[in-house]
């Protein structure tokens, strides 16, 4: 059919046509963001869930409906390797300036821009975010970041306040923060909650997220929801792939259908390849098995040489020798102990490989002593291309 017209959009944080089965999650952050608006902050979420479940793209609807409320959003990506004070200082700006065009700021606004400008004197290229205001001294330049996280939020949302808005701080991949910057994020957090401030705290990433939460401040889970995001039920993930065909008078055999609802395990980024190559291949309406077959050849040899490689890539040798031994186990989760016997080693020789995989993203332990892949069919990939 035509590619110009294929109605699938596979990507990272993409939207889909269409978006199943999160309308609760939806709802509840509807409620959160009116409320916060109101002057009646409370609980935030934090989704987490593995590769390819859709975090993003939530945290982006989670975006779009803070703007509908008339809030203010700052999208942040915490970099695996970076300064996320930087970043976080620099969309603040961006945020103060919409609040408080530069000549007509209120009050509030203005002295937020200077907690803003103390805050940059204690990052390392503070020098390089341009504000034009003077620091307010003794604001936000502890060195602390807990501390000065917790000054800047407070100016923040003052600021909003005055203008009658809020502030949706949006941050993807924390599980990428630094102890000290997770922490300093919660502290500030819980600051501007106490002075029922306008200015939300969202987040989305990997499962070890609450635990990594809950160690760097331990009334964490007062402040967050951390709800698991998992693959769609079997009825769910056939409306994915229904309703954008449909739309352009195209169905699918119901042999077909349960054929790639079967193959993608429900999880929506490999539906959106599924559908995105099977459109691509078939003749027209109605889409049949044959067609899925073709289909699913192209889709594996794509995320076998893109998705799944590439994380590979990232990975020194004795850390792939780690996964590849997983992998030999099954789809897991996997003890410990079974892993470094597949190894032949103790399993306290093979604990810093594990760390370290855990840091990168790539496993986590979903109960204590036991691991798993954060990252779904890993396994089989690790199976099909034992050198990848």
């Amino acid at each position: 059919m035509d590619e110009v017209a294929n109605p699938f959009r596979p990507g990272a944080g993409t939207a889909p046509p269409a978006l199943v089965g999160r309308d609760g999650l939806l709802r509840q952050f509807k409620v959160i963001a009116a409320r916060a608006k109101a002057g009646r902050p409370g609980q935030s979420v934090m989704p987490i869930g593995l590769r390819g479940v859709g975090k993003t793209v939530l945290l982006n609807r989670y975006a779009e409906i803070a703007r509908t409320e008339g809030l203010h959003v700052g999208y942040v990506e915490a970099p695996e390797l970076g300064n996320f004070p930087t970043l976080l200082a620099q969309r603040m700006r961006a945020l103060l300036l919409e609040i408080d065009k530069p000549g007509m700021g209120s009050r509030a606004g203005a002295a937020a821009l200077a907690a803003l400008r103390s805050f940059t004197y204690t990052l390392p290229d503070g020098s390089s975010i341009s504000l034009g205001v003077d620091a307010a001294p003794g604001v936000a330049d502890s060195g602390n970041l807990a501390d000065d996280l917790a000054d800047l939020f407070i100016a923040v949302g003052r600021a909003a306040s005055e203008r009658g808005t809020g502030i949706v701080l949006a941050v993807d991949e924390v599980q990428y923060l630094s102890a000290e910057e997770l922490g300093g994020l919660i502290t500030a957090n819980h600051r501007s909650v106490q002075e029922d401030l306008p200015i939300i705290l969202v987040g989305a990433g990997l499962p070890q997220l609450p635990g990594l939460a809950g160690n760097a401040k331990s009334y964490a889970e007062r402040l967050f929801q951390f709800p698991l995001i998992g693959p769609l039920a079997p009825d769910e993930a056939a409306a994915v792939l229904k309703l954008p065909v449909e739309s352009h008078g195209v169905h699918f055999d119901e042999a077909a259908l349960a054929d790639i609802v079967e193959q993608a395990k429900g999880y929506p980024y490999f539906l959106q390849e599924w559908g995105y190559e099977v459109w691509n291949v078939s003749n027209g309406s109605p889409i049949t098995e044959a067609d899925v077959t073709v289909a699913s050849g192209r889709v594996l040899t794509k995320l076998d040489n893109n998705f799944f490689l590439v994380r590979m890539d990232r990975l020194t040798p004795a850390e792939k020798d780690y996964l590849r031994a997983m992998a030999s186990l099954g789809a897991g989760p996997h003890r410990s102990g079974d892993i470094a016997a597949r190894l032949g080693v103790k399993v306290e020789s093979v604990a810093p490989r594990r760390s370290g995989l855990i840091k990168k993203g790539m496993i986590y332990s979903p109960a204590h002593g036991d691991t798993a892949f954060t990252v779904p069919m890993f396994d089989e990939f690790l199976r099909r291309s034992p050198e990848g």
